[in-house]
Formats: C-alpha cells, structure tokens, sequence
C-alpha cells in the first residue's frame, strides 16, 4: 500500500511540475501555484478513493478465501 502511495506522488510531481502559467505579469508564480494545488487537492482525493476501493477490494477476496 505504501509503494501505492508513494506512487502516487511520484506521479503528480510528474503531471504538475511542467505546469506553468504565463501572461499575468507579477502574479504569474502565484497563479500557477493555486492551479497546481487544486489539481493537486483534486488528484489527491481520487487517489485515495482508488486506494480504498482497492483496499476493501482485496480484503473482501481475502475474506471470502
């Protein structure tokens, strides 16, 4: 589960890192900081609705077993 997690995050480095905002002037760092932690907060949540629905997944095998 933790290699999931740590997955996870491995892979929204990789999705937000290239995200850059231009044409705003001064605030431009600061835009692309909030979308960024949007997707971020977004990515986070669907990921842990994956990991759950995996984890009862295999727990309900294990148990039927």
């Amino acid at each position: 589960m933790w290699i999931l997690i740590i997955l996870g995050g491995g892979i929204v480095v990789l999705i937000l890192g290239p995200i850059s905002i231009t044409g705003f002037g001064d605030i431009d760092w600061f835009l692309s900081s909030v979308v960024k932690a949007i997707i971020a907060l977004i990515l986070v949540a669907v990921w842990i609705l994956i990991l759950s629905k995996l984890k009862n997944w295999i727990f309900k095998k294990e148990i039927q077993s």
